[in-house]
């Protein structure tokens, strides 16, 4: 999908993400978050471990709602659930993919409005800072350690930029998106927070 459609939907996508009441709705949600996950293929081929990480987070808890659609409709309807039965804080709970799905969003908006915010970074100070705002202190030393390889192999910033439809147009469509994103995050970082799960680490 080229650049700046993907961005123009992802921010129709953020609107109907809550209900009337501002309630987060689970499908709304996980569309958008698969409607992103092409992006991290403009790193590189060195980020598909990462990619299809993100994917098997959206994939179980898609399987999870389409189990019953009705009964969780609501994006923290599966981890009240889970955490009333003691299996949230286990690496194979729905509630586990939820808190490191919410983490790769976090980077990603993280990285994007660093690219819009500071054109005069490269593309692994953006990265870097990025990752040390949002998944660093989640994860342990051999992560960190594969992060930072990563990182390194990020393309040029320039070639990046392009490879995602770069313009002065993208870029506030760009900024636009993580403006009205960043919220939906933060608000899944507080109710997780509040069910004592948010600090859930790499095993």
């Amino acid at each position: 999908m080229e650049g700046s459609l993907l961005f123009t939907r992802a921010s129709e996508g953020v609107k109907h993400i809550r209900s009337e009441d501002g309630t987060i709705l689970t499908k709304p949600f996980l569309d958008l978050c698969k409607l992103l996950l092409p992006l991290i293929d403009k790193f590189g081929s060195q980020m598909s471990c990462i990619k299809a990480d993100v994917a098997c987070n959206i994939t179980k808890l898609e399987i999870k709602y389409a189990s019953n659609p009705t009964k969780y409709n609501k994006l923290y309807s599966v981890t009240k659930e889970e955490v009333e039965s003691k299996i949230a804080r286990t690496t194979s709970s729905c509630t586990n993919a939820l808190v490191w799905l919410n983490r790769a969003m976090d980077f990603m908006v993280q990285l994007f409005s660093n690219l819009i915010d500071h054109p005069e970074w490269s593309m692994t100070q953006a990265c870097t800072d990025s990752y040390k705002r949002t998944l660093k202190k989640w994860h342990g030393w051999v992560a960190i350690s594969t992060f930072r390889v990563l990182i390194k192999l990020a393309p040029e910033r320039k070639k990046f930029m392009s490879s995602v439809g770069g313009s002065v147009e993208l870029n506030a469509q760009i900024e636009k998106l993580c403006t009205i994103f960043a919220p939906v995050l933060e608000d899944n970082h507080r109710f997780l927070a509040s069910v004592g799960v948010d600090d859930l680490k790499a095993p």
